[in-house]
């Protein structure tokens, strides 16, 4: 018998410096389901209806990446490993949610898509192990042909723009932005176009595991329009091409080219292979101080 209860369907929101806005433009677009009988077009059942975000909530999220910068980079590497973690533990508790949603947004058996879920949680978790780790592996003490020696250690890049990949909607999503926040970077994330949902709900993960609101901010819509104006900020530090297609990559990387940025290329990735350092190496700096030792010559005189 029918209890007689409405259903619930659920608001998918932004995710801009810790809170949830709705676009500002008031836009949204359709999402459907990914299933393999759709035919080529792919395309469902309804799911849901994304913000379409715009240029003015590109630029808020640049804001307010900015803004959390400081405090984030300035944390102790222990303290951004702890709370990494904190998101795979708090994802390990929403987990039969993400294995609906990466089903529904891939197409994908509910066997397949909760081994994508438990590799996505178990990243989270490698990264979380890094973070303390990566300045002894990149960073060091360079021998000098002198009386000084100087010591390089690796920086965080500042705030990065992520093109999220547009067929891994969630276990590629959490291989490209792990690896930015863990080495102290704040991300603006582009949410897949066609496949936008886990990455939403992934905002209310990262709203309830102690990360402070800014460092990761998450928008959906068209890649393009939302891409093409991060790529020419001049507050943005570097861009991740991974979910840019040839000729969206190309034209961000001329736009990114207007202050430096430091510029990831797309490239063929299997993201449940091993994901190695490259991306954690990716946006850091190097950064070399030099110091005097002492000795001033061959004849062992000092000062």
């Amino acid at each position: 018998m029918s209890d007689g209860r409405l259903s619930v369907f659920k608001t998918y929101k932004l995710y801009v410096g810790g809170k949830f806005p709705r676009s500002e433009s008031g836009r949204v677009y359709e999402v459907t389901a990914k299933t393999s009988a759709a035919g080529a077009a792919g395309k469902g059942k309804w799911l849901a209806n994304a913000p379409l975000s715009s240029r003015k909530d590109a630029r808020d999220a640049v804001v307010a990446a900015r803004k959390a910068f400081g405090g984030w980079s300035g944390a102790t590497a222990y303290n951004r490993g702890q709370i990494l973690y904190r998101i795979a533990e708090m994802l390990e508790g929403r987990r039969e949610q993400f294995v609906r949603e990466v089903a529904d947004a891939e197409g994908l058996s509910k066997p397949k898509a909760a081994a994508v879920v438990d590799a996505a949680i178990d990243r989270w978790v490698w990264y979380a192990g890094w973070t303390d780790k990566i300045g002894q592996i990149v960073g060091g003490a360079n021998p000098v042909a002198g009386p000084f020696l100087n010591l390089s250690t690796p920086e965080p890049t500042g705030v990065v723009t992520i093109v999220a990949p547009q067929e891994s909607s969630f276990l590629g999503l959490v291989s490209v932005l792990a690896p930015v926040i863990a080495t102290g970077n704040t991300a603006i994330v582009i949410a897949s176009e066609k496949s936008p949902l886990p990455a939403l709900s992934l905002g209310e993960v990262l709203a309830t595991s102690d990360l402070p609101g800014g460092v990761v901010n998450v928008l959906s819509g068209r890649t393009a329009e939302i891409a093409t104006p991060l790529a020419s900020h001049q507050d943005v530090n570097a861009i991740d091409l991974t979910g840019a297609d040839d000729v969206l990559a190309k034209e961000l990387e001329i736009a990114a080219a207007d202050n430096l940025k430091r510029v990831l290329r797309p490239q063929p990735v299997d993201f449940s292979a091993d994901p190695g350092t490259h991306r954690l190496t990716a946006f850091l700096e190097t950064k070399t101080v030099w110091h005097p030792t002492g000795s001033l010559g061959a004849s062992g005189s000092a000062y």
